[in-house]
This record gives C-alpha cells, sequence and structure tokens, in this order.
C-alpha cells in the first residue's frame, strides 16, 4: 500500500491499515470516558515517553527542528499536560488522536477518496506544498510526505485539506510514521489497537494493513 524511499527508510516505516464502512459522526459520547481516561493517565506521568525522544530525532534527520515544528503526537501530550483536554472533531479523528497520544507516535488519517493512485513516503521536493487542514501552506522540501499521483498530502505534523476525513467518508486509511527505531512487534501492537479502536467505535471494517519490510 505504502513504498518507502530507498532515501528515508533507514529512518522510519509506517504502518498503515485501511477500512471501510466508517461512519463517521461529529463528538461522539461513546467516546467521553476512554479519551478522557487516555488523557488523565499521560497527564499523570511527567516523565518524556521514549518514543518521543525518537520521533524528535527523526524530525532531525529531515532537517526539521521538533521543539519549532512539533510532531503532532508531541502536541497533544503537551495539550493535556497543560490541562487542556483532548480535541474533539470527529470519531474517526479523535480515535487517532487518542491513539497517537498514547503510543507517542505521529498518526495521519486520510479519505481514500481524495487518493489517487500509488502512495510513496518521500521527502518534499522543491517548492511542493499543500493547503493544510486549518492551516495555510504548508511547505514540504525536504520534509518527510506521503504523496500519491496527484503529489504530497500527508506529513507527520499536519495534513492536508485534500484528503482530510470528514462526515460521509466511508474509507479511510490511517498512518503511523514510526521511527524506524520501534520494531515490528511494537509496531504491529499499535496497528491492531488503532484497528480495533475503529472497528469498535467507527463500525469500520478492516480491508488490510500492512507494514514495509527492512
Amino acid at each position: 500500500m505504502i513504498n518507502v524511499a530507498a532515501a528515508v527508510s533507514a529512518h522510519v516505516r509506517p504502518g498503515w491499515v485501511l477500512l471501510d464502512h466508517v461512519t463517521v459522526t461529529e463528538a461522539s459520547q461513546v467516546l467521553d470516558v476512554s479519551l478522557a481516561d487516555a488523557a488523565s493517565r499521560m497527564r499523570a506521568s511527567a516523565d518524556q515517553p521514549e518514543r518521543t525522544s525518537q520521533v524528535r530525532a527523526m524530525y532531525r534527520r529531515f532537517g526539521v527542528d521538533p521543539t519549532k515544528t512539533r510532531p503532532s503526537s508531541e502536541a497533544l501530550l503537551r495539550r493535556i499536560r497543560k490541562g487542556d483536554p483532548l480535541p474533539r472533531i470527529n470519531n474517526v479523528v479523535d480515535i487517532c488522536n487518542w491513539c497517537s497520544l498514547e503510543f507517542q507516535v505521529p498518526y495521519g488519517l486520510y479519505d481514500t477518496a481524495g487518493l489517487d493512485g500509488d502512495i510513496e513516503l518521500r521527502t518534499g521536493e522543491p517548492g511542493e506544498s499543500y493547503a493544510g487542514i486549518r492551516k495555510d501552506v504548508v511547505h514540504l522540501e525536504g520534509r518527510l510526505v506521503l504523496a500519491d499521483a496527484q503529489g504530497p498530502f500527508g506529513n507527520p505534523t499536519s495534513d492536508s485539506a485534500r484528503t482530510m476525513v470528514q462526515a460521509g467518508a466511508s474509507s479511510i486509511l490511517t498512518v503511523i510514521f514510526a521511527p524506524a527505531a520501534i520494531g515490528d512487534a511494537a509496531l504491529a501492537r499499535m496497528l491492531e489497537t488503532t484497528s480495533r479502536r475503529m472497528r469498535e467505535f467507527a463500525g469500520g471494517i478492516e480491508r488490510s494493513r500492512g507494514i514495509p519490510p527492512v
């Protein structure tokens, strides 16, 4: 499902899961207790998770200062440690944020209706950019990006408006931007947890999942 360019394969391995027949709903109350519990657990630990450091190292390898352009997982952790709740967008986005917070790795979530052809994880080329979700133009040169036949559509910090998941989406691709230091067994557990939560709380049916070979 995702081809990994040789230039990035030594530093990042994207796990992915593809689900069909999801039902996207806004601010699903069935998630309230689970999200609050997750935030409480992460807030209670003052330590810097090892994976946060691994993700920061991955960012630096691609020329990105993670203290200025924060990984989405770390931004969630900082948010809840300030006493704020997890953001609520819709049930599938909320599930991704839940998993990203707990596992401390960046997640990407994409409506497959907006995707075109094969997908590659690579670095952004000079001049590449896209319109971000609730943001201005996201510049991508030298940064990790997911790209299809139309060009880049996602990265570990902010995804594109082109593939954002909204009400009416039925098939979704979830991508875990895992540093290469995370082993296959740990990444497989993340994918299983993500798929199970999507099936339980969004009614999805898993079509496929995968981890690129070493």
